[in-house]
C-alpha cells in the first residue's frame, strides 16, 4: 500500500506535465527493485510508441 507522501508524490509529478501543456498522461505502475524508476515515453501523434518510427530507428530506403 502506498503511503501518503508517495501519492502526494504521484501528484507532485502529475501537476508538473499538466502545467507544461501535457494534456494526456497514462499511468502505469510497475513493480520494480528500484523506488527511483521513472519511464517517461513522448508520443508522436500516431499508435506507434515503441516502433522504429517512434524510437527514430527507421531509415528511408533510397529507391533512385
Amino acid at each position: 500500500m502506498p503511503t501518503d507522501k508517495e501519492i502526494e508524490e504521484v501528484i507532485r509529478m502529475l501537476d508538473e506535465k499538466t502545467n507544461e501543456g501535457v494534456s494526456r498522461i497514462g499511468v502505469h505502475r510497475v513493480e520494480t527493485e528500484r523506488e527511483d524508476f521513472v519511464k517517461e515515453v513522448h508520443h508522436h501523434g500516431r499508435c506507434d510508441i515503441g516502433s522504429p518510427f517512434a524510437d527514430k530507428d527507421f531509415k528511408n530506403i533510397d529507391c533512385g
